[in-house]
């Protein structure tokens, strides 16, 4: 079939994906896809088709309505077209990467023309060149050739199904429309949901009415329409218009299938068991044969009855003495929770009285405080002036001592007497400076300590020694919290610390142990970011074999004042209140010579350089 060549007004060709069942090809639509649900059956309606004798009247002849309006035109996945064309297809309208058909060509400054596919190949490279001339190919430089584009879908090509007996030719602009539409040989899906067979587009309509699987039959014995597939299944064990027999062998020799479970119930050679079964009778046999055993059997189901009574009477019998027997334990307990009342009351009451005196001591207290402080002020310059008499006293001394030495010696030893005195104030400067030094030296080992323990990795081993009598100092209130040495993400990082409450804080208070982060402030913190946003995770190390250590983590808020830029020298602790209960801690192998081991890891992977 022939169509005549665009005409001016429909030069324009928009391209969209739409796959067809080639792998190699997805389809180009421009205005809509094409809808398989034209093709389809009309709707069978039983109620119209049933004839007077309940035969199922023929189904209208199947009408297919081919899709004119949609102009589409197909798209390669990749490269140019592979079509058998009906004529030598000219070099010009080759691709000068691919060497096939052009697809959408692009023509470069250079002359030559490429598939777009090939063409976006190219100018991914770093730079890009021209496989024909080898000439530079510039992006801005490049078009779209739509002439050449309109005189290639006007080649005639071959029907893709040739193979299967299509003669026809035709543009490749029209192949799309002439496959879904119009192509004999093209293999469509038959109509039916269920059906997953495929057959040629002329043998479709024979298919669907007399070879499929899933068309509708008549059941012979109750007229209704199911699938041809399962009609045979239908009358075997579904349809309830088939005549039956009792599976019982009774004297009911046919009845309809609808009939049989109402059969079953009174059928006289069912099976069945005695109604006394419940209270010990173990006879089994037909309905029949039930009916002449329980008439036949009164005295030994009465017999079993009685049994059954008396031991009924015995299990009430036990119930009602352990009743009593409850209600005595549950009077002791009464008595015991009265009791337990009044001296709750009772210590309630010398509790409050202690408390008062309490109060009136830290009172008497605090007013021999304000004493003492006046005597501290009154007695200081008394100290003063004592200490001062104990040097002059030291001092003049030490004088009678040098003129006692002095007196002995010639007139010579003048000169060496005034070198002696400043020698004395160059030897008192000296002992001043060393004082000094001592004090700086005493700062840098403490510097030293610290540095030593610390980590600038992002992960604190902290080691908590004596733990019982340190829990106790927390539970007596002495001191409520422990600090860590401090650790850094960095030597230029982040300065961070731990904080430990070993009886608890807030919720967790006297049951669990807390366990808190710390930011501090650090020499680089004008080079950090702010908010501090790593992820933090808390640890309780296991000193067993199994090694089950106890964590939990978290990732900073970052509108929490815990970890925005500290203005002190740290920030608000921020962490797990109820880290690990008590029982837990001190029951397990977290605890070994009195001593724990917390570990604090903070992520440092995605943290960037001052």
């Amino acid at each position: 079939m022939k169509l005549p060549l665009l005409q001016p007004a429909h030069r324009q060709f928009l391209c969209t994906s739409d796959m067809l069942q080639s792998k190699e090809y997805h389809i180009s639509m421009e205005t809509k896809s094409i809808n398989t649900s034209e093709f389809l059956l009309p709707k069978m309606e039983p109620s119209k088709k049933m004839g007077a004798a309940g035969a199922a009247q023929p189904n209208p002849p199947l009408k297919l309505q081919p899709d004119r309006g949609a102009a589409s035109v197909l798209v390669p996945e990749q490269g140019g077209y592979k079509e058998k064309f009906a004529k030598t297809v000219e070099d010009k309208y080759k691709c000068e990467k691919c060497r096939l058909v052009l697809c959408n060509p692009k023509q470069t400054e250079c002359g030559h023309r490429f598939c777009e596919s090939c063409m976006a190949a190219l100018l991914s490279s770093s730079s890009p060149k021209c496989t024909a001339c080898q000439e530079s190919i510039i992006k801005d430089k490049v078009f779209k050739d739509n002439c050449c584009k309109r005189e290639i879908l006007a080649l005639q090509i071959y029907c893709r199904n040739e193979g299967r007996g299509c003669v026809e030719q035709l543009t490749l602009g029209h192949l799309l429309v002439h496959l879904k539409n119009e192509c004999q040989f093209e293999e469509l899906p038959c109509l039916r949901a269920d059906c997953k067979e495929k057959v040629l587009r002329r043998d479709l309509r024979d298919h669907v009415e007399k070879a499929c699987k899933y068309r509708e039959a008549t059941c012979a014995h109750c007229k209704s329409q199911v699938p041809m597939i399962t009609l045979q299944k239908h009358e075997d064990t579904d349809c309830p218009c088939v005549v039956v027999s009792c599976p019982h062998k009774c004297s009911v020799q046919t009845l309809l299938r609808s009939e049989l479970s109402a059969h079953l119930s009174e059928c006289v050679n069912a099976p069945s068991t005695c109604s006394f079964k419940r209270y010990g009778c173990v006879f089994q046999g037909t309905n029949q044969q039930i009916k002449a055993h329980e008439a036949s059997s009164a005295v030994q189901h009465v017999n079993l009855l009685k049994e059954w009574s008396n031991s009924l009477e015995k299990k009430v019998s036990l119930l009602q003495n352990e009743s009593v027997e409850k209600n005595k334990s549950i009077q002791s307990l009464h008595n015991q929770i009265c009791s337990f009342e009044i001296e709750i009351e009772r210590q309630k009451e010398m509790l409050r009285n202690n408390e008062s005196k309490i109060l009136h001591l830290q009172r008497v207290i605090d007013s021999q405080a304000e004493k003492l402080k006046e005597l501290d002020k009154e007695i200081r310059p008394f100290r003063q002036n004592w200490e001062e008499a104990d040097s002059m006293k030291s001092s003049v001394e030490s004088l009678q001592n040098r003129v006692t030495e002095l007196e002995s010696v010639d007139k010579s030893a003048g000169q060496a007497a005034r070198n002696t005195g400043l020698l004395e104030s160059q030897l008192s400067r000296h002992d001043q400076m060393l004082s000094v030094h001592d004090i700086r030296l005493a700062d840098m080992d403490l510097r030293f300590q610290v540095l030593e323990t610390a980590s600038y990795n992002g992960v604190l081993i902290w080691k908590i020694r004596d733990y019982k009598r340190r829990k106790q100092e927390a539970v007596m209130g002495k001191t409520l919290s422990l600090y860590s040495q401090p650790f850094y993400t960095g030597y230029f990082g982040y300065k961070m610390c731990a904080r430990v409450y070993l009886n608890g804080d807030g919720m967790g208070k006297g049951t669990h142990l807390s366990l808190f982060f710390v930011i501090m402030r650090g020499e680089y913190d004008a080079l950090l970011p702010w908010p501090f946003k790593q992820k933090v995770t808390l640890m309780l190390m296991d000193q067993g074999s199994s090694r089950r250590h106890l964590g939990d983590a978290f990732k900073p808020d970052p509108n929490s004042s815990s970890f925005k830029k500290p203005t002190g020298e740290m920030n608000i602790a921020s962490g797990c209140p109820v880290f690990v209960a008590q029982t837990v801690l001190e029951n397990g192998t977290y605890i070994k010579d009195d001593t724990i081991f917390i570990k604090v890891i903070v992520d440092t992977s995605d943290l960037p350089d001052p």
